[in-house]
């Protein structure tokens, strides 16, 4: 058994040699954890007011204002899932040898340090990986991503707070240059011992090439440039630079992307059909307005965005009835909820349930028109909703039936 044990350990530690580099050092893997985590924090609580959205507890505040909310916290959500993607691999890089040290477990701490590392790392590569596909609407897997997306979210947030947990001694003693400083020297008390990385800042001539500082400043920017050249789907200010996100802004219909066509719902018959018409229900009393008595009620127009929770989002003109009116035709009550139902089948999303918050609010519209036109048939014609802050998946295309539940 000895014999077997002293073989692993110099095979883990043959490999482990191959590996090595002056870059790394403890301080070097403070620094990409304060950024990877920061970058992790952020993606997860814009991902979690948008699962909120979707699917409401009892206590959700629901905010129609400012209008561009929902856009901010996607388009930051989705930025910084890209950007923890270069994040992440420097991370792994800077930590992996450690991976390799011998004995695997060496106390109950150590044991539970492994564990949260190797449960944080699988979900944060697969979260991220379907993160991205996610954002090209390629779903290549069997299961639900939303579901799927959301619970290892959680997953990640609960192991890293677990890992920080148990390293805090050593984040704290390496978070800054002078407390790494002050770490090594009382490690080493002037000598290193075999095998040990000391930082280039604190033990000069060490480092051979790069240097720890130009490292750092590679990743920069390096993940810099993968932000700037993505958030323009999602932040009109930076559409130029948009080179390698899946969405352009100013394109599609009317100049606004689609994600879902009327060929693909299955619902182009029925949306242009002559004898189309709405029905607007409040319990007992029920009314059906065709595509003109709808445009014979008062119109208003306002400038919205739509925002996809695959990260893009447009700017755009829409013109309609307010929800709040049509309510008022059958006399429902001003905190009524309600749902809104699609003539697409089967679909996720062929109903939505609407808050208080968003059906008495100015400006959520029955919308007729979009961008001086009636609507596009793939935006949704002859109508749909819009209303301000809220996911591109809630505001339901194809509209036929709106009820007070």
């Amino acid at each position: 058994m000895n014999r077997l044990t002293t073989f692993l350990q110099q095979r883990m530690e043959a490999v482990s040699g191959r590996f090595s580099s002056p870059l790394r050092s403890r301080r070097l893997t403070v620094v990409l954890g304060r950024w990877l985590g920061l970058a992790f924090t952020v993606c997860f609580l814009t991902g979690l007011f948008s699962h909120l959205l979707q699917d409401p507890p009892t206590w959700m505040l629901f905010l129609t204002r400012p209008v561009w909310l929902y856009v901010a916290t996607q388009g930051i959500h989705i930025t910084t899932g890209i950007a923890s993607i270069p994040l992440l691999a420097a991370k792994l890089w800077s930590v992996f040898p450690e991976l390799l040290r011998w004995p695997p477990l060496k106390s109950v701490v150590h044991a539970l340090e492994r564990a949260s590392i190797a449960l944080f790392v699988a979900a944060s590569l697969v979260e991220v990986t379907i993160g991205l596909l996610n954002t090209f609407q390629w779903y290549p897997w069997p299961f639900s991503f939303r579901d799927v997306h959301y619970w290892l979210a959680w997953v990640i947030i609960g192991s890293l707070a677990l890992h920080i947990a148990v390293k805090m001694p050593l984040i704290l003693a390496h978070w800054s240059r002078r407390s790494d400083a002050a770490a090594i020297a009382s490690d080493t008390e002037g000598e290193v011992p075999a095998g040990k990385t000391v930082p280039a800042a604190v033990k000069p001539g060490t480092g051979h090439g790069w240097s720890r500082r130009g490292f750092l400043a590679a990743i920069t920017a390096g993940t810099g440039v993968v932000v700037l050249t993505t958030a323009g789907q999602s932040f009109a200010w930076l559409s130029g630079l948009n080179l390698f996100a899946p969405r352009r802004m100013d394109t599609g219909p009317q100049g606004v992307p689609i994600n879902r066509t009327a060929a693909q719902a299955g619902v182009a018959e029925a949306a242009l059909a002559p004898d189309w018409v709405l029905t607007v229900s409040s319990g007992s009393v029920q009314k059906t307005f065709t595509l003109a008595q709808l445009a014979a009620l008062p119109q208003y127009s306002y400038g919205l965005p739509i925002a996809c929770v695959e990260g893009w989002s447009q700017g755009a003109q829409w013109r309609g009835v307010r929800i709040r009116d049509l309510m008022a035709t059958v006399g429902a009550p001003a905190d009524a909820e309600l749902q809104i139902s699609s003539m697409e089948k089967g679909g996720v999303y062929g109903r939505s349930f609407m808050p208080a918050a968003y059906s008495q609010d100015e400006q959520t519209l029955l919308a007729l028109e979009l961008n001086g036109e009636p609507l596009d048939l793939d935006h949704g014609y002859p109508a749909r909703i819009i209303a301000p802050g809220r996911p591109g998946v809630l505001q339901t295309k194809w509209v036929h039936k709106v009820e007070v539940i």
